[in-house]
């Protein structure tokens, strides 16, 4: 299979080691990874703030880019969300079909088509998820508290595969950080307040590690950590499987 490497705009300026590890890690399970340097933004950030016609163009340069890979795999559930849901605006030719189709969050990639099935990595911290909203209640990789109590789904699925890690039982364990893209710009006192209340929920209850599959809602979090000066290392789920420690 042909699977192409999408690196997010913010993985790109701030987090670039994410963007590292997915490579690595996809290839130490021994997926031939490309990367089309020609990649740009999904246009995310421009639909989110109202003016989703102007990213058309945007669309269709993602489109061409990946037009040619059976797969486009990438480390993060709101770009995968946003091309699969979103593309809906631009005609639907076959080319545009099968890139919405074969776009994937990493950990959906290692879940459903690689189909991981053991990860040979200790880990014996004290690890909370952190479920982002375009993961979850867009791509169903969780199941949602307002329609079942079961805390499942694929990121804690891969996270008890790890030999010494403990997971941390949140009182509120798939509510909103509050990034929401430009929402954290608009609505700031908002924004931090609810992220401040995932922190204060995670420090309640012992995290050490605050993990998930969005460095987006990572990142916000991971500013509240350090102005608050909590002892929590945040950590994208794909450090933690290629065996980075905290």
């Amino acid at each position: 299979m042909k699977v192409a490497l999408f690196i997010p705009c913010y993985v790109d300026q701030f987090y670039p080691n994410v963007g590292i590890n997915t490579l690595q890690l996809l290839e130490k399970l021994g997926v031939e990874v490309a990367y089309p340097t020609q990649q740009t933004c999904c246009g995310q950030p421009m639909a989110n703030s109202g003016c989703e016609q102007d990213s058309k163009e945007v669309y269709h340069h993602f489109v061409d880019t990946f037009a040619d890979y059976d797969y486009v795999v990438t480390p993060s559930g709101s770009c995968t969300y946003h091309v699969r849901k979103h593309y809906d605006i631009i005609e639907q030719t076959p080319a545009v079909q099968k890139v919405r189709k074969g776009v994937y969050e990493l950990v959906d990639f290692l879940e459903n088509i690689l189909k991981v099935e053991e990860i040979p990595i200790d880990f014996p911290y004290k690890v909370g998820l952190h479920l982002s909203c375009h993961g979850q209640r867009g791509l169903r990789q969780a199941n949602a508290s307002e329609i079942t109590g079961d805390k499942g789904g694929q990121i804690l699925t891969l996270l008890k595969k790890l030999k010494g890690i403990e997971i941390t039982q949140l009182e509120r364990n798939d509510e909103c950080c509050g990034f929401g893209g430009s929402f954290c710009i608009t609505e700031e006192a908002v924004s931090a307040r609810m992220g401040q209340d995932r922190i204060a929920d995670h420090v309640r209850h012992g995290t050490k590690v605050l993990t998930g599959g969005d460095m987006s809602c990572l990142m916000h979090l991971e500013g509240i950590v350090k102005r608050q000066q909590v002892q929590i290392k945040v950590m994208h789920i794909v450090e933690i499987l290629n065996g980075s420690q905290p």
